[in-house]
C-alpha cells in the first residue's frame, strides 16, 4: 500500500549517524516518506588542501552511514543520497525532485553556516517548501542557559553551575529513531549510487588509515568502549601527552558520528557515583557547550577579540613575524615540547589538549604573533576543528576571550615540558634527533655541554634553521626576555583588565 502524506528530506551535516538523531527523528515523526542526503558542499571544499584527513574521515563515515540507513530502512532501495554542489542550489533542487515539502536539519551556529542556511531557507520558501532545524550538537544551546538577568554567561564557572542545575535525564535522553524507521523511503533509481571516491571529488588519500582514528559510528563506539575503563583516571592522565589519557572522541563529536547526549549521559551518570574522572570529563563537555553559546551570541568573535580592548594590541608584523610564524608551524622553535606538539599536529592532525595551550601561549606570548594566525593554522590542520572550540581556546590562551587566563600568566615551555613530559617520552617520539639526550637535558638542549651533545649525537644549529639529521635549532627567543616584551605589549589593556576585576 502506497504511503500518503508529506515527503521529507533530512539534510545531514555535522551529524553523521542514524542513532539518537534529532532531525531524522522529527522527520520520521512528521512525514510518511523520508529521504536522507549528504552534500559535499563546493564552497566548503574549494579552499581545502587536496589531501585533507577530514574529507577522508567524512567520506569513510558516509560509507558506514549509507549501510546503516539501508539496514534501518529494511529494503534494498534504502540508503544515503550523496550530492556535490552549492547548498543553496542543490538542496532545493533535490527537494523539488523528490517532491519534499520539508527539509530537516540540525542547528549549526557558525556564521558561515548561518548564512548558508539562510540562503537555503529562502530558496526553499520560493519553491513552496520549508527548512526545519533542531538542536543536536550540544546539550544546551543559545538561550537555554542564561544568567538570572536573562543574559548569556561570559564566565565559565557560573555557566557550569547553571548548566548542572538545569540538567536532568530528559536532556540526556535519546531520540528513538528506530521506532519510526518504516518511514524511510527507497532512493530514486538514479540516486542509488555508492558514496563517491576521493578521486571523484578531486581529493587524494591521506595517512588516515594508519592513525588510531577509526571513522564512522562504529569507530566512535570502539573509542568510547576503550575509554570507559580509563575514565576514573581521566582527571590526571589527560594532562600527560605520552599517556593514553583522553577519550580521542573530539573528531567524532565534531562530525556527529557519536551523540553528545550519549557521552554526556555516560559522564553524568558516572559522576553521580563519585567518579572523579567522569566529573572532569563532564566539565570538558560543558566547556564545549559554553564556547558554542558564546559563538551563537557573539558571532564577532570569529574575527575579533571577545574583549574589544585586546584588539588594540600591536602584534609583530612583516617579514620577521612571518619568519617566526613559519618556524612555529614547522616545529623549529628550539623548544622541544613546542616542536614535538607541532610535529604531532602536522603528521597526524591531532594535538593533545595541554599542548594546544602550550603551543598557543608560545606563539602569542613568546613570539608576539596575533592569535588569529595560530587559530587559522589549527583550522587547517586539526581533524576535530570546530570553530567555537578552536576560537575559544585561542582566545583563552591569548587572554582576549571570555573567562581567559590573565595576560600576565604565561606558560613557560620548559617547565611545562619538565612537568608533563618528565621522561621526555613524547619529545623523543616526535623529535627523534633529541632521543639520545638524558631526561634532564631533553627539555632544554641548549643547556647541555659540548660533550653531552656529542654523546647524544646532537648538533645545535642557528635559531629557526631547518634541522637536518642529528641537528636541532637553538631557541628562537629567550623565554624570560619574551615574557617582559609580552607584559609591555599587553600594557594597552591593563586599564580594561583592572576595570573587569573591580
Amino acid at each position: 500500500m502506497a504511503l500518503s502524506g508529506p515527503v521529507g528530506l533530512v539534510w545531514l551535516r555535522r551529524d553523521l549517524r542514524v542513532r539518537d538523531h534529532a532531525a531524522l527523528y522529527h522527520a520520521l515523526r512528521s512525514c510518511s516518506q523520508v529521504h536522507c542526503v549528504f552534500l559535499f558542499d563546493a564552497e566548503i571544499l574549494a579552499p581545502l588542501a587536496r589531501a585533507d584527513r577530514r574529507v577522508e574521515f567524512i567520506r569513510e563515515s558516509l560509507v558506514q552511514l549509507d549501510a546503516d540507513l539501508r539496514a534501518l530502512s529494511g529494503h534494498a532501495g534504502g540508503g544515503l543520497i550523496v550530492r556535490q554542489g552549492v547548498a543553496a542550489q542543490e538542496i532545493p533542487r533535490l527537494a523539488q525532485q523528490l517532491g519534499a515539502t520539508a527539509v530537516f536539519a540540525n542547528h549549526d551556529d557558525e556564521p558561515d553556516a548561518q548564512a548558508r542556511d539562510g540562503a537555503v531557507r529562502k530558496a526553499l520558501q520560493a519553491a513552496g517548501a520549508a527548512l526545519h532545524t533542531y538542536k543536536d550538537h550540544v546539550i544546551f544551546e543559545r538561550n537555554e542557559v542564561l544568567t538570572l538577568s536573562g543574559k548569556p554567561f561570559s564566565v565559565f564557572t557560573p555557566y557550569k553551575n547553571a548548566w548542572l542545575r538545569k540538567l536532568n535525564a530528559f536532556y540526556l535522553s535519546s531520540y528513538p529513531v528506530e521506532r519510526h524507521a518504516q518511514q524511510l523511503a527507497p532512493r530514486p533509481e538514479g540516486e542509488r549510487r555508492p558514496v563517491p571516491a576521493l578521486a571523484e571529488m578531486g581529493f587524494e588519500p591521506t595517512n588516515l588509515s594508519s592513525l588510531p582514528l577509526p571513522p564512522g559510528s562504529a569507530g566512535a563506539a570502539r573509542l568510547l568502549a576503550d575509554f570507559l575503563p580509563r575514565l576514573a583516571d581521566y582527571g590526571e592522565a589527560r594532562n600527560f601527552p605520552a599517556v593514553k589519557g583522553p577519550s580521542y572522541l573530539g573528531v567524532h563529536l565534531r562530525f556527529g558520528t557519536v551523540s553528545i547526549r550519549e557521552v554526556a549521559r555516560l559522564a553524568w551518570e558516572a559522576s553521580q557515583k563519585h567518579n572523579a574522572g567522569a566529573a572532569v570529563w563532564l566539565s570538558e563537555l560543558i566547556w564545549r557547550d559554553f564556547y558554542h553559546q558564546i559563538l551563537a551570541h557573539h558571532p564577532r568573535v570569529a574575527t575579533h577579540s571577545f574583549k574589544p580592548a585586546y584588539d588594540a594590541i600591536e602584534w609583530e608584523q612583516g617579514a620577521e613575524a612571518r619568519r617566526l610564524f613559519a618556524a612555529w608551524c614547522e616545529g623549529r622553535t628550539g623548544y622541544p615540547l613546542v616542536d614535538a606538539a607541532m610535529a604531532q599536529i602536522n603528521q597526524t592532525g591531532y594535538m593533545h589538549n595541554r599542548l594546544r595551550m602550550v603551543t598557543a601561549s608560545f606563539l602569542v606570548k613568546d613570539l608576539g604573533i596575533d592569535w588569529r594566525w595560530g587559530e587559522r593554522y589549527f583550522a587547517e590542520k586539526l581533524n576535530d576543528y570546530d570553530l567555537a572550540s578552536n576560537n575559544g581556546g585561542w582566545q583563552w590562551a591569548s587572554s582576549s576571550g571570555c573567562d581567559a587566563q590573565p595576560y600576565f600568566r604565561i606558560f613557560n615551555p620548559v617547565s611545562q615540558s619538565e612537568k608533563f613530559d618528565q621522561a621526555g617520552r613524547f619529545i623523543r617520539h616526535y623529535v627523534p634527533q633529541l632521543a639520545g639526550l638524558p631526561d634532564k637535558l631533553i627539555h632544554a638542549p641548549w643547556q647541555a655541554g659540548a660533550r653531552e651533545l656529542a654523546a647524544a649525537g646532537v648538533e645545535l644549529v642557528d635559531a629557526g634553521q631547518v634541522p637536518g639529521m642529528g641537528s636541532y635549532p637553538r631557541p628562537l627567543v629567550d623565554h624570560a626576555q619574551a615574557r617582559e616584551r609580552t607584559l609591555s605589549r599587553y600594557g594597552v589593556v591593563k586599564g580594561s583588565v583592572q576595570d573587569e576585576q573591580s
